[in-house]
């Protein structure tokens, strides 16, 4: 692990991409079988924060680039996820749409370039966060409570659902952004309740369970879609994962954990490929009737997968997870990483 790295954000970025592939392992199974099962309990329980606090991390450490040269920036904040984007629209669309791609070419082609403007699948996250840093460094010199204020605002009225409208950049742009800009700007204080919650964690514990079970209390009130809570659940939830990922960090069993998180582009960009096998498995032969475990299963191995393959191809040259540099504008500085980067 690089030592420059953070371990609790490590920490923080493994919970979110395993809640993130849970999400969609337990809602698309539960669809495909018309049942729940017991991680859909759990599922629920993250919604006020999953994203929320995803989104906060991801703008953790931007204060350290935010004002480096305008070609610098747009290639490692912008053209990165972008370049990731196109790669992984591509393979996931030849996967999941093969027999498009077989019957109408033509077909295939439009929705390749209709995606381009409304995110494929589970790929919107890449797509929003190359709009989040550039429109973070628009704002750069705007008072960081104007725009507090104007991101709290849009999320506030996209739950009023007075911003509705159908187009899922913008709608998202508008329920998320505020959390990604207080990552940004508020980093400072954000470290500092970390360090907080790791030198009491007595205390840490007890606020823990308090707030886990109000957010429970929240979600089966349906606070976490309602303007105003919706907005408190997620700063408080994302702090909570904070003050988890700090505890987390100081036990010696969990580093695969820390793993996972410090590869969470790995995981996040693969992870489809893995979780359609399993449900297709398990739907097919039948041979685990329960949902649930079927959820657990799955979840575990569209975790471990892409890991277990970016470990064998890491040290080898490829366009998966590293970005060729013919496809940058501005040259690598020193040994170049094995892995895409972070969310």
């Amino acid at each position: 692990m690089t030592p420059s790295r953070v371990a609790w954000v490590d920490y923080a970025k493994g919970l979110c991409i395993i809640l993130v592939v849970m999400m969609h392992s337990v809602t698309s199974y539960g669809v495909l079988v018309h049942d729940w099962g017991f991680l859909h309990e759990v599922v629920e329980f993250a919604r006020p924060f999953r994203m929320p606090d995803f989104f906060l991390i991801s703008g953790l450490f931007l204060s350290r680039t935010i004002n480096a040269p305008l070609r610098d920036y747009i290639d490692k904040k912008v053209l990165h996820f972008i370049y990731f984007y196109l790669i992984w629209l591509v393979i996931e669309m030849v996967i999941v749409e093969v027999d498009l791609l077989r019957t109408d070419p033509l077909a295939f082609v439009r929705l390749f370039f209709f995606a381009l403007v409304e995110p494929y699948e589970t790929m919107w996250f890449v797509h929003m966060l190359a709009i989040f840093y550039a429109v973070t460094r628009l704002v750069r010199r705007v008072p960081v409570v104007v725009v507090f204020l104007a991101a709290a605002a849009l999320q506030t009225l996209y739950h009023l659902e007075i911003i509705n409208t159908g187009w899922s950049v913008i709608d998202r742009f508008c329920d998320r952004y505020v959390f990604f800009f207080v990552g940004y700007a508020a980093a400072s204080r954000i470290f500092a309740f970390a360090q907080l919650a790791g030198a009491r964690p007595p205390w840490t514990l007890a606020l823990l369970l308090v707030w886990g079970v109000a957010n429970w209390l929240g979600v089966q009130a349906g606070l976490h879609d309602a303007p105003g809570t919706s907005l408190v659940m997620g700063f408080i939830g994302a702090g909570a994962i904070v003050a988890i990922s700090v505890l987390l960090s100081q036990l010696k069993f969990t580093s695969l954990l820390r793993h996972a998180g410090a590869n969470s582009i790995v995981v996040y960009l693969t992870f489809f490929l893995p979780l359609k096998l399993m449900h297709k498995l398990f739907f097919v032969t039948g041979i685990m009737p329960d949902t649930g475990w079927v959820s657990a299963i799955t979840t575990t191995v569209a975790v471990a997968t892409p890991l277990i393959f970016h470990h064998f191809i890491k040290n080898t040259p490829n366009f998966l997870y590293v970005r060729p540099a013919r496809f940058r504008i501005v040259p690598m500085r020193g040994a170049q990483t094995a892995a895409a980067g972070n969310l």
